[in-house]
């Protein structure tokens, strides 16, 4: 037909492969092994969070008691990742992240323990609780400085893809069985499963080779000190792109992350148990690997600022829309679907921001403030999701904090505009 003309299929196929997953960092093997240890032991993590807010909900039914799960977890989490930075910089991450591993194990056989007895105190679901975060806190700063010494820095947002689609795909797998074994077998599989699952990584990090540390100034060998962790705030404060990154995050978190109330929501909205609730926890990683699957388009995007501030208001949106939802699971779990692939988008750039312009010697403390946010946020979110649940109602938390989201996003992209209009090699 005249005027018509065809794309040639090897044009096609470019543009196809263009949006597949970045697979090159797979091929070193540090980073390798730890990708694949850390899946194993990520399912477990995320079969214990989804058991605690159950457990912290059958034993109160009081979504402001599971909301408090996140405070209590958000102490220990800042100070290990905060002070912990420190270390990070010092000694070998290699060890770092065994004794971090390790740890996590014998926080989660506290949880175990707890579980045997007739009636578990709801102090040691808490105390437990905050002994995995603050672990955990430490574990995730530990593998994010480490990350860029194991790939090509022109592969760097590849690897950030990569290790989205490992943890993403644990947030799938992980909720969905812990609803499934809590339902069917009870809390004691739930943490037994999650202690042996930390043998993935350990195993990985036992094979790795070491990650030493970069000589220090002899005047700043002391464990932990206030003044190394002080360089690392001083050198974010000249940083207004990167702390803009750190706000943003924490907009989207602390309003727009409505998982606090996913065991109350399946029990009351949608009449269901256990399994539902860990399938809205798993909806939301469905779409971050979804989106994460298809980001072979990230490493080309030079705007990244304006990508983080329209994925955040993507996220509130949708958070907002499922709470508008009323009983239609699927319409829910397909909203929610949505925030985690905008989630997801945001958290590679703001990854990328972060590992491509930060100094090696500096990378374990920034790490640490990076961490805290990442992992602090969600944590206050449970705690303002039930404060505000226990006040009004589940479904005004969830639509209110979707809402806000969206419009504290473009309040900071007004009041920032070197933000806004940030490009990839552009100073921080």
């Amino acid at each position: 037909m005249v005027g018509k003309r065809e794309v040639p299929s090897d044009t096609f196929r470019s543009r196809v492969r263009g949006l597949a997953l970045d697979l090159a960092p797979l091929r070193e093997r540090d980073f390798r092994l730890l990708w694949t240890g850390e899946i194993f032991s990520e399912i477990g993590s995320n079969i214990t969070l989804v058991a605690v807010l159950l457990q912290v909900d059958a034993l109160t039914h009081n979504p402001a008691a599971v909301g408090l799960i996140g405070l209590v977890q958000l102490v220990p989490l800042m100070a290990a990742s905060l002070f912990g930075g420190s270390w990070i910089d010092r000694f070998d991450r290699r060890r770092l992240l065994l004794f971090a591993q390790v740890g996590q194990a014998g926080a989660s056989g506290l949880l175990l323990a707890g579980a045997f007895l007739a009636t578990t105190p709801l102090w040691l679901v808490y105390v437990g609780a905050g002994l995995v975060a603050g672990l955990s806190g430490f574990s995730l700063a530990t593998r994010s400085a480490m990350t860029p010494s194991m790939v090509p820095p022109d592969r760097l947002p590849s690897a950030l893809a990569l290790n989205q689609v490992m943890w993403n795909t644990a947030q799938i797998v992980g909720p969905a069985l812990g609803g499934l074994i809590v339902g069917g077998l009870g809390y004691r599989w739930a943490y037994g499963i999650d202690v042996v699952s930390f043998s993935g990584t350990i195993g990985a990090a036992l094979l790795m080779r070491p990650r030493p540390p970069i000589p220090v100034d002899p005047d700043l060998e002391v464990l932990g000190s206030w003044r190394r962790l002080g360089e690392g705030f001083t050198y974010l404060r000249s940083k207004r792109i990167l702390q803009a990154t750190f706000f943003i995050d924490l907009i989207a978190m602390i309003f727009g992350m409505p998982r606090v109330l996913f065991p109350v929501l399946a029990r009351t909205r949608f009449g269901a148990g256990p399994e539902l609730a860990g399938l809205l926890f798993a909806s939301v990683s469905i779409g971050a690997v979804i989106a994460a699957l298809t980001s072979g388009w990230v490493h080309r995007v030079q705007r990244q600022g304006a990508a983080i501030v329209t994925a955040v208001m993507v996220w509130g949106l949708a958070i907002a829309g499922f709470g508008l939802v009323g009983d239609r699971v699927v319409l829910a779990l397909l909203l929610l679907a949505v925030a985690g692939g905008a989630d997801v988008v945001s958290a590679v750039f703001r990854s990328t921001i972060l590992q491509a312009t930060v100094p090696e010697g500096l990378r374990g403390r920034l790490s640490g403030i990076h961490i805290t946010v990442v992992a602090g946020g969600p944590r206050l979110g449970d705690l303002e999701g039930g404060l505000v649940a226990s006040a009004t109602s589940p479904g005004f938390s969830v639509v209110s904090g979707g809402l806000l989201c969206v419009i504290g996003a473009g309040v900071l992209a007004i009041a920032m505009p070197a933000f806004r209009r940030y490009r990839i090699g552009q100073p921080t």
